[in-house]
């Protein structure tokens, strides 16, 4: 207001002609005052604001905000001459005081609930939101570190990591909940083994953010991995004579395709389809074994859906004849390529189009369609078959799983969906399946253009570990969709 007052008085002057504008010793005064105001106004300005935005800092420090200033200090002997010490002293003595109560409060707390948890054989953690461990119940699976520090005792693997969780939720939720399914504590085969359900819980604010829940499942889960392992043996001494016996077949159609009559073809034809199909549910049971022991490591490399279709399409075509389906295959020819094992990838072809051969109704229509997805490709599998209710879509990519319903009319393992699931996430994708009762079903395989992935690939060698996403899987039900 004063520069402003002076530049009115200066103009209002010069416009009554009461002095002249040309007179550069006048100008310089004028220079010169208005110089003289803006430095005063500003040192004035300073002196008397910077007390209170020191005590702002020692304010907000004393509540718990992060500040990004220096702390004042108390003992500086400019705020001793004006009297700030005393404040920032009395500020700095509240903040400790709250802190140590509120540090008080939540040990009390602790404490009290300590006894009740103990009491459960739930395991029950609480954590912070940089994930250590504030409480742990003696049901907990709790491990100590080499530097001290506590930590979860499970193994994730392929799914998104407790720690990673948190990390998600602290920066985007104010509310959170994650469920994990079937998590052990330590590999297959090693002594005291034990297999969790575990829910989780967040919520920003709260003095204890973080709440976890391991309920013991090794009862119910332990059986299950036995028979797989039980099964697993009995399906590698198999491999062998299957092996054999396919071998045989394919000598026996080359050398008598000639002389055998129509009827006699179709003979060896569902001959070759049986033992391809047995081989296929071998190959399945020996690789949910690897995958469940977390091996399932595989080396990626430039690839087009086309050609991974065309080392499958003679058997599947095959299949699809010998059991009455109409089969085709629509691959557009300027469509990304892709990173994968071709091999993987065509055995998760092969199982889902044998699922839909299998559920579909004689003279029925299989198609495989292939389509670009922004940096996906996507892959689907479609029938017009007998499809599936919800409450039976919601449980598909469960290991062992099958209907009451497909038991009683449709042989196999209950595992196909169950191991081309874990193929697919071992790409980087993700498979999917939309459904409905009477109307047939959709799988989708969505995966990764080679474009998307090339840099990842070029730092391991082509191995997939760069690859594999831990993503927020498990189960979303939405009248008859879930993605696995």
């Amino acid at each position: 207001m004063q520069i402003i007052a002076v530049l009115i008085v200066f103009i209002a002057l010069i416009f009554v002609d009461l002095i002249d504008h040309n007179d550069i010793t006048l100008v310089i005064v004028i220079s010169a005052l208005l110089f003289t105001t803006i430095t005063i106004n500003l040192v004035t300005f300073w002196l008397i604001t910077d007390p209170l935005k020191q005590l702002s800092i020692a304010l907000k420090h004393s509540a718990g905000e992060k500040q990004a200033d220096n702390l004042p200090n108390p003992n500086a002997p400019n705020y001793q001459r004006s009297g700030l010490s005393a404040l920032l002293k009395q500020i700095y003595k509240m903040g400790s005081s709250q802190s140590d109560d509120q540090t008080d409060n939540k040990t009390d707390d602790l404490s009290a609930l300590s006894r009740v948890f103990d009491q459960s054989n739930a395991g029950v953690v609480i954590c912070d939101t940089k994930g250590k461990i504030l409480y742990a119940n003696s049901s907990a699976p709790i491990r100590t570190e080499r530097d001290g520090n506590r930590a979860i005792d499970a193994l994730f693997y392929t799914e998104l990591s407790f720690s990673d969780w948190v990390k998600q939720v602290k920066k985007k939720s104010v509310r959170a909940h994650r469920t994990w399914l079937h998590i052990a504590n330590k590999p297959p085969s090693e002594n005291d083994r034990r297999i969790f359900d575990i829910v989780a819980s967040y919520q920003k604010g709260s003095p204890y953010p973080i709440v976890v829940l391991f309920l013991d499942k090794t009862a119910d889960y332990a059986p299950e991995d036995d028979q797989l392992n039980f099964i697993s043996f009995a399906a590698h001494e198999l491999r062998g004579p299957i092996t054999v016996i396919r071998g045989y077949l394919d000598t026996l159609i080359d050398e008598m395709g000639d002389t055998l009559n129509q009827e006699q073809h179709e003979l060896f034809d569902r001959l070759l389809v049986s033992s391809n199909r047995l081989s296929g549910y071998i190959n399945n049971i020996l690789n949910t074994s690897r995958y469940d022991q977390r091996h399932l490591n595989i080396n990626l490399s430039e690839t087009t859906v086309e050609t991974v279709w065309n080392m499958i399409k003679d058997d599947m075509n095959l299949r699809a004849k010998t059991q009455g389906r109409l089969l085709s295959a629509i691959i557009p020819e300027d469509l990304p390529t892709i990173a994968a094992d071709n091999a993987s990838l065509g055995e998760v072809f092969g199982n889902l189009i044998d699922n839909a051969i299998k559920y579909s109704h004689a003279g029925g229509a299989v198609e495989l369609r292939a389509s670009p997805n922004g940096p996906n490709v996507d892959i689907t599998i479609a029938d017009n078959g007998i499809g599936m209710p919800s409450n039976v879509v919601g449980n598909l990519f469960h290991k062992f799983y099958r209907s009451h319903r497909s038991r009683e009319t449709v042989a196999g393992t209950g595992i196909g969906l169950y191991i081309s699931k874990a193929i697919v996430e071992s790409h980087g994708g993700s498979l999917s399946v939309k459904s409905a009762e009477g109307r047939g079903s959709t799988f989708t395989i969505s995966m990764p253009t080679y474009e998307s992935v090339r840099e990842k690939l070029e730092k391991t060698g082509g191995n997939n570990s760069e690859i594999i996403k831990s993503t927020s899987s498990g189960w979303i039900k939405n009248h008859g969709s879930i993605r696995g």
